[in-house]
């Protein structure tokens, strides 16, 4: 990466975070404290309104704006490639903000330097069946709304189970999406093939549990799992 994309990357990370620490900072682009301190001091330099206070992190003044976005061809061809992939392989309704967001950014952006139908990097073929996303919109929502779902589900014994579930994370794995969930059956955290959900219906009457179940607790717990069954 340019180091004009990591200034750019840590003055988005600073506006998106702030306060935060040179140290998350760091972790976060992929290089040393130190060298973060330099970039700090070289967009100081710059004019960008970078003020810090020790022990607390970095910040931005209030009034301060990002210049007008521009892209490189590679950074368009990546970006059309990957609208037109969510698409293909994610419900309507992601795939519907894929496109305004895509129709967002060539309004902003010079005349002329916006042409997607002219990037040689496609998506052309449908990526996944209607089997697959037949309860992907259902499971979206049902996360963004921290809702339970009933779902009857397939296994790969083909054994039929009914299972309460919360809904936490959609994960795509190159052609097969799975879903993370906390399992009330279970009482613990479960992952489910979406194209093996054979039916889906919204819980209303179950409230979620008391415990600290969230998306990273989850991450957490296949972590450990991954470190227990030794592979790294």
């Amino acid at each position: 990466m340019r180091k004009a994309d990591r200034l750019f990357q840590l003055v988005n990370l600073i506006r998106s975070h702030q306060p935060i620490t040179a140290g998350q900072l760091a972790e976060r682009i992929g290089v040393s404290v130190r060298t973060i301190y330099r970039y700090i001091d070289d967009l100081s330099v710059s004019g960008i309104p970078i003020y810090g206070e020790p022990g607390v992190g970095y910040a931005l003044a209030e009034d301060f704006e990002l210049p007008p976005l521009t892209l490189t061809h590679d950074e368009i061809a990546a970006l059309m490639l990957g609208v037109e992939i969510l698409s293909r392989s994610t419900g309507n309704d992601l795939a519907a903000a894929a496109k305004t967001l895509l129709s967002k950014i060539g309004a902003v952006l010079p005349p002329h330097s916006f042409e997607p139908t002219r990037t040689p990097v496609r998506a052309l073929g449908d990526i996944l069946n209607d089997q697959s996303l037949r309860h992907w919109n259902d499971l979206y929502r049902a996360i963004q709304q921290q809702q339970a779902v009933t779902i009857v589900y397939l296994s790969l014994k083909e054994q039929l189970s009914q299972r309460i579930v919360f809904p936490l994370g959609l994960f795509h794995w190159g052609g097969k999406w799975t879903v993370g969930t906390w399992c009330i059956l279970r009482n613990t955290y479960r992952d489910f093939r979406v194209d093996r959900i054979q039916n889906l219906d919204f819980a209303s009457d179950v409230e979620f549990p008391d415990q600290e179940i969230s998306l990273d607790s989850y991450t957490k717990f296949q972590l450990e799992r991954i470190k227990l069954s030794g592979f790294h």
